[in-house]
């Protein structure tokens, strides 16, 4: 049981938060084949470029501005590192040594940032200890919606009030060890696809579960967003 649950969690991870699965092998290390996300880290927080489900290719394109150079990749983990290997700044998956790292303008650079004319979207910080630290996102959302979980496409979308009392009461949740709470049952059952779109148009997806009230990147909700929630799924 336990290492069934160990790999629900590393699906969600690795598999539903992104929509191109990529193989490597890598002689030399103990797990030959590796299942990259495209991730990088800069600053001290990780980033991962979110792709649009073939669904939604259709939808408008996003317009954004670089700013400031932020630094640079220096070391390409596809065919390098093994899949236990400790990131570290300068790091990505697939992004080739030397392409820069820019700012957005606009935007803070702990939520989002740009490499290789695409977004990445923070998903790790130590730093951070509420959802609103590692999602600065405010008076930056254009739309919240549902997605189907068969094939991403958008299915719903939240109204403007529900939407405002949504990123309210997330900004403040606390950060947990997303860990502990996949050992503690909260990420099974009921599972739901939320998408997040800015005002640029870059989105990414959030995993909640409902029966527990608990996102995948380790905040477990409170009354009003599960409120929230309920009220918009009743509108489906």
């Amino acid at each position: 049981m336990k290492v069934f649950k160990y790999m629900i969690f590393i699906s969600v991870f690795s598999l539903l938060l992104s929509s191109c699965s990529n193989f490597t092998s890598l002689k030399g290390c103990p797990d030959a084949k590796i299942d990259w996300v495209d991730v990088l880290m800069i600053n001290d927080i990780k980033y991962e470029h979110h792709f649009l489900e073939p669904a939604n290719e259709k939808l408008l394109p996003i317009t954004i501005e670089k700013g400031k150079e932020l630094g640079k990749v220096t070391y390409r983990m596809a065919d390098s590192a093994c899949s236990n290997h400790n990131m570290q700044n300068g790091d990505a998956a697939y992004l080739e040594e030397g392409t820069i790292i820019f700012e957005i303008k606009g935007y803070p650079t702990s939520l989002i940032i740009a490499a290789d004319d695409a977004v990445y979207v923070a998903n790790t910080n130590k730093n951070a200890k509420t959802a609103g630290e590692l999602y600065p996102m405010d008076k930056l959302v254009k739309n919240i919606y549902f997605e189907s979980t068969e094939d991403g496409k958008r299915i719903h979308t939240f109204s403007q009030s529900s939407k405002d009392t949504f990123l309210a009461a997330f900004n403040d949740l606390k950060l947990e060890d997303a860990q502990s709470l996949n050992d503690k049952d909260k990420l099974e059952d009921t599972r739901i696809f939320l998408e997040i779109e800015l005002n640029n148009g870059v989105s990414f997806r959030q995993l909640y579960w409902s029966n527990s009230n608990t996102f995948h990147f380790g905040a477990i909700g409170n009354d009003k967003i599960k409120e929230v929630i309920n009220y918009e799924l009743s509108n489906l």
